[in-house]
């Protein structure tokens, strides 16, 4: 499965959605980004398992205990967005560092957290991949996709940390106890406000103000376990914390069923849908979906089932 995509840079704009995305959008507008993490899957390995730190509500609400999970450590270096910075987005900076959002699967454990410079090619890679499968393009185009999504992440990294992009990393659960690798499952970027919106966003265009949901997209051969539903709430968590509005957007293609279908389950609700003259455009009708997300000291909504919310692409 893949998660809804949303891709805003040149391309095939609005064809860029994938059936098993939370969330698609056309090739043809700035890809929202993504870009920092603190964390490398080479001390992933290396090290055994430590604490891990969560600043997700949903995370504390899965279980009691803490988890252990892979080690993993964050370097000195702070984000880097090439501008200068107010004191306040440098808080904002690093409450994005040390954001974390942790959940056990059926199948395995998932955390999502911020990407980090070291991320990005492999991040660009998934993203890739899973624009090529939605538009139906030959393995050839994913090298010139690659290019394109590599350079709208560049561009948007300036916006930090108006908006970020998240990754999950999965670890599947081992039979008799077996280690297993840990590997990149999926992304999904999240704008917080108008300085993080992008400049030319899919129709239905959605409030420049209000937070947005877009680009996410889940690993092929780890679809139908539940990581896109988490990569949604692991946005909507991020969103709660970082800004100041409940109402939060997306998009969602008329023809992905599965997407819809979990994004109502989520409580969102159709706005606004695209005219038939879009096809003239040869795009893709979608949805703008809206929801108003709880307030923090709400308890956290109840999960679905993974069943539900997935399907195979």
């Amino acid at each position: 499965m893949a998660a809804a995509i949303s891709l805003s840079f040149p391309l095939d704009p609005q064809s860029l959605h994938h059936p098993c995305r939370l969330h698609p959008t056309p090739l043809s507008r700035p890809l929202q980004s993504r870009f920092f993490t603190r964390l490398s899957l080479t001390s992933f390995h290396r090290e055994g398992s430590c604490s891990f730190k969560s600043s997700s509500s949903s995370s504390s609400s899965h279980s009691s205990t803490t988890p252990t999970t892979p080690a993993f450590s964050y370097p000195e270096d702070p984000f880097c967005t090439g501008r200068f910075l107010s004191n306040e987005e440098l808080e904002k900076l690093k409450f994005l560092q040390n954001f974390v959002y942790f959940k056990e699967l059926k199948s395995g454990s998932l955390w999502v957290r911020v990407m980090g410079a070291e991320e990005m090619d492999m991040t660009i890679g998934l993203l890739a991949e899973s624009f090529a499968e939605s538009m139906v393009l030959p393995v050839g185009y994913v090298s010139v996709l690659k290019f394109l999504v590599k350079q709208y992440l560049m561009e948007r990294k300036v916006q930090m940390p108006h908006m970020a992009t998240l990754i999950g990393f999965y670890k599947e659960t081992g039979e008799n106890g077996e280690e297993q690798e840990v590997q990149l499952a999926g992304t999904v970027e999240v704008c917080f406000n108008k300085r993080g919106a992008n400049v030319s966003p899919p129709t239905p265009t959605p409030p420049k103000d209000s937070p947005y949901i877009c680009n996410m997209a889940v690993k092929t051969s780890l679809r139908r376990r539940g990581i896109g539903w988490h990569l949604l709430k692991a946005s909507e968590e991020l969103i709660s914390q970082m800004s100041s509005s409940r109402e939060v957007y997306l998009h969602c293609r008329m023809i992905d069923a599965a997407p819809l279908n979990m994004y109502k389950k989520a409580d969102y609700e159709i706005v606004k849908t695209d005219s038939v003259l879009v096809l003239l455009m040869l795009q893709r009708r979608k949805h703008l979906m809206r929801k108003k997300l709880p307030l923090l000291s709400n308890p956290p909504e109840s999960d679905i089932s993974e069943s539900d919310t997935e399907k195979s692409a």
